[in-house]
């Protein structure tokens, strides 16, 4: 679960879930329902984990973004990605 606030001073506690995520032998599913505020610094570090993750073909899943997190994750593209599924928070 991701929560409170992320952007590119918190990018670093980030990479060792990150790199976990890359390790594990099934698909990803990161929660960010209890996310309040992001830059695109956290939007891109997980376009990459998708990528990874599609090469190795395994997906990643985001659920609960909240609506302000959804503009960005569309501002930025992740929803269009292959690998990527965005579960919305009324979906949960």
């Amino acid at each position: 679960m991701v929560a409170g606030a992320e952007d590119r001073t918190t990018s670093g506690r980030r990479r060792r879930p990150l790199s976990r995520a890359l390790r594990a032998k099934r698909d990803v599913s990161v929660d960010l329902s209890e996310l309040r505020l992001a830059d695109s610094s956290l939007i891109v570090d997980l376009a990459v984990l998708a990528q990874r993750l599609r090469a190795e073909g395994r997906r990643l899943r985001v659920r609960g973004p909240q609506p302000q997190i959804r503009t960005l994750i569309e501002l930025v593209g992740l929803h269009r990605m292959p690998a990527v599924a965005i579960e919305d928070a009324a979906a949960l």
